[in-house]
């Protein structure tokens, strides 16, 4: 919450406790605007599929407004209509906010944190400020901000009774978690049966024809990157999102990129071992443990039998497995 690094001879910003009391009021001006156009982005960006949600934040920012319509008029009061131009990011150790783009990114219940933080954040800053200022009318301004941070708190419990009840709630809570299953899972669960069972044959045919490691590590290595790269860039041009609702075509491109490169990895990495015994020994291992690991993520998370997928996943790796090594030692 508060630099103890800051340099603000070096940095060009000036420290809280050297601001005046006209400075402070028109900081508390610009992070009031600031935060109501945060909560109206957040609002938006919600608002299709979390319409709850929204109304929620849509109420937080029109409370936020309220506050900063407040401060105005008691900046106007005490120092006249010309407003300091002064903003959270030059002062050294005032709180920042995380920029909107990386919050809502990563899904409603993150939001909501960050929401909730935000106007706590907000109030324990302005206490800790009022505590050590000496000055009679500081400490008072500085109390009052503390007292309108905690009201922001106060107002979004109510807000999220008003707009946000158990059942739409509980239905919000449905569609994030479908949407997470659509954009993270089902496409990363996709990279990771491919990179961890269409590799299995090209490096064990490698490791059992030539008996080097280096070598089948070099083949399971290119092998991983390029079918993460491809598998990335398939599941990119296959789908926009936005018909199908399964998200951004960034994320699930990223997602089955990587676990598809990391499906190949886990048993190409052994190989790093001089020791080729030790190396294939620790290779069948990482092979065990990739295809129960995908038994268990679709079990978990696809809603999946659990013997429908130890037969489609551990059978058919296993199949793949000894192609590989009756290829390679043939």
């Amino acid at each position: 919450m508060l630099s103890r690094f800051s340099l603000p001879g070096l940095t060009g910003k000036r420290r809280f406790a050297d601001l005046s009391e006209k400075e402070v009021l028109a900081l508390a001006i610009s992070s009031e605007e600031e935060d109501g156009r945060i909560y109206a982005t957040y609002a938006d960006g919600l608002r299709e599929a979390f319409p709850s949600s929204a109304a929620v934040f849509d109420g937080m920012a029109a409370e936020e407004n309220e506050h900063r319509q407040r401060l105005i008029e008691e900046y106007q009061r005490r120092f006249g209509n010309v407003i300091v131009p002064l903003r959270r990011e030059h002062v050294s150790d005032f709180y920042t906010r995380k920029p909107v783009w990386l919050v809502e990114n990563l899904g409603l219940d993150r939001v909501r944190q960050e929401v909730h933080d935000m106007e706590r954040q907000a109030h324990d800053f302005y206490l800790a400020a009022a505590q050590r200022s000496t000055d009679a009318e500081t400490r008072k301004l500085l109390g009052d901000l503390a007292a309108a941070e905690a009201g922001h708190e106060a107002a979004a419990g109510r807000l999220e009774e008003e707009h946000l009840d158990a059942e739409a709630r509980a239905g919000e809570d449905e569609t994030a978690r479908r949407q997470f299953l659509l954009t993270w899972v089902q496409p990363g669960l996709a990279g990771l049966m491919d990179g961890s069972v269409s590799t299995l044959a090209p490096i064990f045919a490698t490791a059992f024809a030539t008996q080097d490691p280096w070598t089948t590590f070099l083949i399971g290595l290119s092998a991983s990157v390029g079918a993460g790269i491809s598998m990335g860039f398939t599941e990119v041009a296959s789908d926009d999102g936005k018909l199908s609702g399964r998200g951004a075509a960034w994320k699930r491109g990223l997602a089955t990129g990587v676990m598809t490169t990391l499906g190949g990895l886990g048993h190409a990495l052994p190989y790093l071992i001089p020791h080729f015994v030790t190396a294939t020994v620790i290779a069948l291992v990482f092979v065990f443990i990739e295809l129960w690991a995908i038994v268990w993520i679709q079990n978990r998370y696809m809603e999946t039998p659990f013997f429908r997928a130890t037969l489609q996943v551990v059978i058919g790796g296993a199949l793949v497995l000894a192609a590989g090594i009756l290829i390679g030692a043939a």
